[in-house]
């Protein structure tokens, strides 16, 4: 059976690998190569529009470095040699590898040997001749920055190039209880946002859903204004902030209660962003 790869399918089996997964990123705007440290399927988070089956509350299992290592050299030249892009029917305009992103089913930080792990991987990269050509991307919830060992990581993430991509998806407390399902307050995400500001290249990620048909509040598009004019006034280079909505069904109880936010909602949003002199990226599709 032909498998076709879509933005809309990131099943993290399609290849038949433990760790690594291509997608069809419609942020990243072609073939993402993720891994995901996160096989039993464990983050810190709940977010109600996250698409893991079974998800649960915990860390990521120890790495086996060498599987890791051996598959990831084993698809990348699968991509770069060989006839992956035939067999995946992915159209000649994304025929490219756009990043490798370390994401999957949790948080990728709480990986015990994290900093080892991306520079394993950014060394498998830059000898296949991916890195430095390529993006190389931590998707992250930011929530564990304030550990030795996440900020190695990100040290070494900035040696070969990379960015982080933060998620903010509110900035109010209980806007981030019942999105995430997080116990860390604003102030702490904040330091962590900051701090990883001035350890690694990074972007603000916000997902924004229509929950119970409450629309995107006044009081959380005011708070996460708030926050933006906040940061203005830190030693940060913080940038950039990509805004999207959901595409793909929740597999959380709450689906059912969940909308995608209208594109002129985004779009009115993403003006006001820009007035404080953040570069904004829109994503609905």
């Amino acid at each position: 059976m032909v498998t076709t790869l879509t933005t809309t399918d990131h099943s993290r089996d399609s290849v038949g690998l433990k760790y690594v997964y291509p997608v069809l990123s419609r942020r990243a705007g072609g073939l993402s190569v993720g891994i995901n440290f996160n096989i039993n399927n464990a983050c810190n988070w709940r977010c109600i529009y996250c698409q893991v089956p079974d998800l649960k509350i915990g860390a990521a299992p120890d790495l086996d470095f060498q599987l890791l290592e051996s598959e990831l050299r084993l698809f990348l030249d699968e991509v770069l040699q060989g006839d992956f892009y035939d067999r995946f029917q992915v159209d000649q305009d994304k025929r490219i590898i756009k990043d490798i992103a370390i994401s999957g089913n949790g948080e990728p930080t709480s990986l015990k040997d994290f900093g080892k792990a991306v520079a394993l991987i950014g060394k498998v990269a830059t000898e296949a001749g991916v890195l430095p050509q390529s993006r190389f991307v931590l998707i992250t919830n930011g929530s564990l920055v304030h550990r030795a060992g996440v900020q190695e990581g990100l040290k070494t993430l900035k040696q070969y190039g990379g960015e982080v991509w933060f998620k903010l998806d509110s900035a109010t407390d209980e806007g981030r209880t019942l999105i995430n399902n997080a116990g860390q307050s604003c102030q702490i995400s904040m330091d962590n946002l900051l701090l990883c500001t001035q350890l690694c290249p990074t972007k603000l990620q916000t997902c924004l859903v229509d929950y119970d048909q409450r629309g995107w509040s006044l009081k959380e598009k005011n708070a996460y204004l708030d926050l933006l004019k906040i940061i203005k006034t830190k030693d940060s280079d913080l940038k950039e902030v990509m805004l999207y909505t959901i595409a793909r069904p929740s597999l959380q109880s709450e689906s059912d209660r969940l909308e995608k936010i209208k594109l002129d909602v985004l779009n009115t949003f993403a003006d006001e962003i820009r007035l404080l002199n953040f570069d904004v990226l829109v994503t609905v599709t």
